[in-house]
């Protein structure tokens, strides 16, 4: 599966996977074979960063 290119899929989208599927961030990118710097560089510009204590992008 395609992880989506538009910031505001891609946040709801991985904010889903990590809340129904994944422990970590660290979990969903080695599964998806994804990019987590990618990931995380690509939420921070519409102002989201990852919390691990909540396993999600706030």
């Amino acid at each position: 599966m395609d992880i989506p290119k538009d910031p505001a899929m891609l946040l709801s989208f991985v904010n889903m996977k990590l809340r129904d599927f994944y422990g970590s961030l660290d979990e969903l990118c080695e599964d998806m074979d994804a990019d987590k710097d990618e990931i995380i560089s690509k939420l921070a510009e519409i102002g989201y960063e990852y919390d691990g204590g909540l396993n999600r992008f706030t």
